[in-house]
């Protein structure tokens, strides 16, 4: 399976990633790319992209970062979320960066970035994902 496939099929087995229509457009264990586009049913007062939606965006990421670095068999789920927002977006195209600072027996922590569509950062978040050992 490449990795596009892969990145469907995880996006695919997560519904509401689904419904936010987040795409990965790169995938590797160093890094996780993937872009999420802005709509009116995601937005706050002011049609600024609502917290929420971001976050879960970058959560989204940031799993598909973790999973592609789990041991053969292992699944993960977030355990821990710091977000910090620096600029709203109002229009436009999402993109989230995630690369791995920690990848360890337990955990594994990702730092994700989400940019607008002028590069510039629009949050930041870091998350510690569980390393859940195969069903027996």
């Amino acid at each position: 399976m490449d990795s596009a496939e892969f990145a469907r099929l995880v996006v695919a087995n997560m519904p509401f990633a689904a419904s936010l229509e987040i795409d990965i457009t790169d995938l590797t264990p160093q890094q996780v790319t993937a872009t999420m586009g802005w709509a009116p049913e995601r937005c706050t007062t002011g049609e600024m992209l609502h917290g929420g939606a971001l976050m879960a965006f970058a959560d989204t990421a940031g799993a598909v970062c973790a999973v592609a670095n789990l041991p053969q068999g292992a699944s993960t789920s977030t355990i821990e979320s710091k977000t910090n927002f620096f600029r709203a977006v109002r229009a436009g195209t999402v993109t989230a960066t995630s690369v791995p600072l920690h990848v360890g027996r337990t955990t594994i922590v990702v730092q994700t970035d989400l940019t607008d569509d002028r590069g510039k950062l629009v949050a930041r978040v870091t998350q510690t994902q569980a390393v859940l050992a195969p069903k027996k």
